[in-house]
C-alpha cells in the first residue's frame, strides 16, 4: 500500500508540475497573441519586401506586449523555485502582469532598441563581412542571456528600471556558470522546440525556459548572499 501510495503521490506531483508549466505557458501565449501572429506571418512571407510591413508593428509591440507578458511568466517561475515562500503561492499570472507592467515595458523599450540595432547590424554584415557577422552573433548570445537575466532581476528585486538593467548586466558577466547555464539550457529548449517538437511551443517552451533560467539565477543570488553574510 505504501508503495502504491508513493507511486500515486509521485504521479500527482508530476501532473501538478505539468499543469503549472502548461497553464502559465498558455497564458503567456494568449497575452502574446498579436506578437505570435506577426511572427507566424514573418515565417510565411513570400516576398522580402513584406518584411518592411511586418517588422515595424512587431518592434513596436514588443515592449508593450511581449516584455510584460514574459516578466509575468518569470514571476510565476520565481514562485515555483522559491517553494519555501508560501505567501506568493496563490498569486495569479494576471496579478503579476499588472504589477510589473510599467517596469517591464520600460525595460522592454531599452532591450528592443538593443535587439533592433543588433538585427540591423547582422543583416548588413551578413553580405559584407563574415567576420563581423560572427562577432555580432556572439553579441547576440550575450544580449540573449542579458535579456533573460533582466526578466529574473525585474521579478526578484524591487528596483527602478535603470538599476535593474545595471544589476542584470553585472550578473550576466560576473558568473560564467550562470551565463553558460542560461545560454545552454535556453538554447537547448529552443532548439528542441523549433526543430524537433514545435507543438510544445504553446504549451511548455516559455515556462520551462523561465523556470530553468530563474533557478540558475536564484542559486547565484543565494551564493552571493551567503558570501556577504559571512564577510
Amino acid at each position: 500500500m505504501k508503495q502504491s501510495s508513493g507511486i500515486r503521490g509521485g504521479l500527482y506531483a508530476v501532473s501538478e508540475w505539468i499543469s503549472k508549466f502548461a497553464l502559465t505557458n498558455l497564458q503567456w501565449v494568449l497575452f502574446n497573441l498579436p506578437v505570435a501572429l506577426l511572427l507566424l506571418s514573418l515565417l510565411n512571407i513570400g516576398d522580402v519586401r513584406e518584411l518592411w510591413y511586418l517588422l515595424p508593428p512587431l518592434v513596436l509591440l514588443l515592449p508593450f506586449i511581449f516584455f510584460p507578458a514574459t516578466t509575468a511568466m518569470f514571476a510565476k517561475a520565481r514562485d515555483w523555485v522559491r517553494k519555501d515562500h508560501k505567501e506568493t503561492a496563490d498569486r495569479s499570472y494576471l496579478s503579476y502582469y499588472k504589477e510589473n507592467y510599467k517596469n517591464s515595458m520600460k525595460a522592454g523599450i531599452v532591450l528592443t532598441l538593443l535587439w533592433s540595432v543588433l538585427a540591423v547590424d547582422l543583416y548588413y554584415f551578413s553580405t559584407t563581412s563574415s567576420l563581423l557577422m560572427n562577432l555580432f552573433l556572439i553579441l547576440g548570445i550575450l544580449l540573449f542571456v542579458y535579456t533573460i537575466n533582466t526578466f529574473s532581476t525585474l521579478v526578484h528585486f524591487d528596483l527602478k528600471v535603470g538599476a535593474a538593467l545595471k544589476k542584470a548586466l553585472m550578473l550576466t558577466f560576473v558568473s560564467p556558470v550562470l551565463f553558460l547555464t542560461v545560454a545552454i539550457s535556453s538554447g537547448f529548449i529552443l532548439a528542441v522546440s523549433l526543430y524537433i517538437f514545435p507543438l510544445i511551443i504553446p504549451i511548455f517552451t516559455g515556462s520551462i525556459i523561465a523556470f530553468l533560467a530563474f533557478s540558475a539565477y536564484y542559486r547565484l543570488y543565494l551564493k552571493l548572499n551567503n558570501m556577504e553574510n559571512t564577510v
